[in-house]
């Protein structure tokens, strides 16, 4: 019997596209829900994803759940 992979053990990533040609995507570690850890972020990582929400629709798209490369 062969086991399959249960979604709790692959890992997936938010990502947050461009709006424009000119702006560059956002990706972060998350659940199979989109839920990330903030307090596991670095500062700099965290600053970086609550910029992303706050630019959605003007900047950027709303995020999907990717599984990760």
């Amino acid at each position: 019997m062969v086991a399959l992979p249960n979604s709790h053990s692959r890992r997936y990533e938010l990502r947050f596209e461009p709006l424009s040609c000119q702006g560059h995507a956002y990706a972060f570690a998350c659940d199979c829900n989109g839920h990330v850890d903030l307090d596991g972020m670095s500062d700099r990582t965290r600053n970086n994803y609550l910029f992303a929400r706050s630019v959605i629709g003007r900047d950027l798209s709303r995020p999907l759940v990717h599984p990760a490369p």
